[in-house]
């Protein structure tokens, strides 16, 4: 394995930005990732989470502020850093046209692989990826699953210290986000740095903590339990009514109210004020015809915090053309 042991964060950003002419994808972030960690990127589609990897990989230059990969500066060493992480787009980056084998034989070319140690890597890559049936198949003819697993071991094919995962599990289905994590885990317990972007909830879950993008900007970093914890000195209540889409704006008008958001066929309110504030928000639906048929007090989720986030940066700072990417 490729490691530089230099006793400081395996990554880390100050002030780190990225503007595409007026637009502003990337804006001065601040944050560290710690060896071992494994680090989760979370926010909406156009956040700016793709742009954030592609500069600390080494594939974008950022337009200000500063960072380093394994302890290389991502402005001036952006070759060096290649050579000390994996990287996975969401897209799988693998050659439909060529087999299982092929795939593998020709990313052990691009990463200089030693022969004699080359063989050993494929087979590893092949019995991780559950593929011994697979070898020969071309991987056209992949399930989302597999092609998955086969991806992330052409990507840690050198045994890089780093990985960043860009939405690696986007498009395939539970069983096989459940999996691909438990192989995260491994990685992890081995002191591999997991640097993963996700917009998925329950993904963010199994992240030792969290950074929550929007915009562009980094809006909350702590563990999940933390930013729980944080959004639990409100309370969170689920109510189930008719027309959940119109009595939201209505419950937002209450006295107490800091936000109302949709959740499936429910609400969750997060207000002040206790379980005094019940009373009022249920005479209102009476009111107004929406027909309660459940109120009741929950355990905020990730998503809860979340969306009190990002309300709470969208009435402090009403949306800008040209911000966020």
């Amino acid at each position: 394995m490729c490691e530089r042991e230099d006793g400081k964060a395996t990554v880390a950003v100050r002030d780190l930005e990225k503007r595409f002419g007026s637009f502003l994808a990337v804006n001065r972030i601040s944050f560290e990732v710690a060896k071992g960690e494994v680090f989760g990127f979370l926010g909406p589609n156009g956040a700016g989470k793709s742009t954030t990897i592609r500069m600390l990989c080494g594939i974008l230059a950022p337009s200000g502020g500063s960072g380093t990969v394994a302890g290389f500066d991502i402005r001036t060493e952006a070759e060096k850093i290649k050579s000390y992480i994996g990287y996975m787009s969401q897209k799988f980056s693998l050659y439909e046209d060529l087999t299982v084998e092929e795939n593998i034989d020709f990313y052990g070319g691009i990463y200089r692989i030693p022969a004699e140690k080359r063989s050993q890597r494929k087979e590893w890559v092949i019995e991780m990826a559950n593929l011994k049936d697979h070898r020969q198949a071309r991987v056209s003819t992949l399930s989302g699953g597999w092609k998955q697993r086969l991806s992330l071991g052409c990507a840690i094919l050198h045994e890089p210290p780093i990985i960043f995962l860009d939405e690696p599990t986007s498009g395939v289905d539970p069983i096989s986000r459940r999996r691909f994590w438990d192989l995260i885990y491994e990685l992890s317990g081995r002191g591999v740095t997991v640097f993963v972007t996700t917009h998925y909830m329950d993904e963010a879950e199994y992240c030792d903590r969290l950074g929550l993008i929007y915009r562009g900007e980094l809006i909350a970093m702590d563990t999940p339990e933390a930013l729980k914890i944080k959004l639990t000195q409100e309370e969170v209540w689920e109510v189930l009514c008719n027309r959940p889409q119109e009595a939201m704006e209505e419950i937002e008008r209450v006295s107490g109210v800091k936000e109302a958001a949709l959740f499936g066929k429910a609400l969750h309110v997060v207000a002040r004020g206790g379980e005094g504030i019940i009373p009022a928000i249920r005479r209102l639906l009476d009111e107004r015809g929406y027909r309660p048929e459940r109120i009741e007090k929950i355990i905020p989720s990730l998503e809860d915090v979340f969306v009190s986030l990002i309300e709470a940066r969208d009435r402090s700072e009403p949306f800008q053309e040209g911000v966020g990417g």
